[in-house]
């Protein structure tokens, strides 16, 4: 399932769904790259730790080899500095089960940031800071990563997950959905005017995600079609 950014009011193209793709985020290239010699770093992820060989890091492409030790479902997340806090996300892989791992690469300017592995793949994680100094690397993923994640699911009759209905103007939001139908689903956010700025399909049973910036205050709508009913929810950006 990819992951796609655009600045509004591009179009999403349909989602791709059982392979992780992020933009600044998963395993592809969170930046252009730098040219420099690629390093790798071990993550060892259990079910209450989360440790790196190393925490100093020279700035251009890393890849960060994770391993699930633990017995749950894990995601790692890179978190950049964002006003005083490690809030924005720069890159992140996910579902990597039990026993297996998967590689997260990114491409990081000089600065400080933190790793998060999430168990249960919930909560704000267990985190380590690491330093990458030098020169090279690309920004901390500033016009491609995203400020939080909203987590939906949709069923037959309504869309759950909405927890904060409301939004800053300018925000990066993820859009996760769920699709506990047993058809596919067609997924839409819509401007205050309107306007249609995301579309993704997902299909039955799976998943599919987009990132949108919240450009214009007001009333913005999350849209689920092609189930017996159309489904909408509003999103309040002030």
């Amino acid at each position: 399932m990819p992951s796609l950014t655009f600045p509004r009011p591009l179009l999403l193209a349909p989602a791709l769904v059982g392979v992780v793709v992020l933009s600044a985020c998963g395993s592809e290239s969170a930046g252009s790259g730098s040219g420099s010699q690629l390093s790798e770093v071990a993550v060892t992820a259990t079910d209450d730790s989360c440790e790196l060989d190393t925490t100093d890091l020279p700035a251009g492409d890393i890849t960060f080899a994770v391993s699930n030790k633990g017995d749950k479902v894990t995601e790692v997340y890179v978190y950049g500095e964002d006003d005083g806090a490690f809030t924005k996300v720069v890159s992140e892989v996910e579902n990597i089960g039990p026993g297996t791992g998967r590689d997260m690469d990114v491409d990081l300017a000089a600065g400080t940031y933190e790793i998060a592995c999430k168990p249960g793949q919930q909560g704000d994680g267990i985190r380590t800071e690491i330093t990458v100094t030098g020169e090279g690397g690309a920004a901390a993923a500033e016009d491609e990563g995203y400020d939080r994640e909203i987590e939906l699911s949709v069923d037959d009759t309504r869309l759950t997950g909405l927890d904060e209905p409301s939004a800053t103007t300018g925000d990066r939001i993820e859009f996760k959905l769920e699709n506990t139908t047993d058809a596919t689903r067609t997924f839409e956010v819509l401007d205050p005017a309107g306007d249609e700025v995301a579309e993704f399909d997902v299909p039955a049973g799976e998943e599919g995600k987009a990132i949108v910036e919240l450009a214009d205050a007001g009333d913005w709508t999350l849209k689920v079609e092609g189930g017996p009913t159309e489904i909408e929810q509003t999103l309040t950006v002030s």
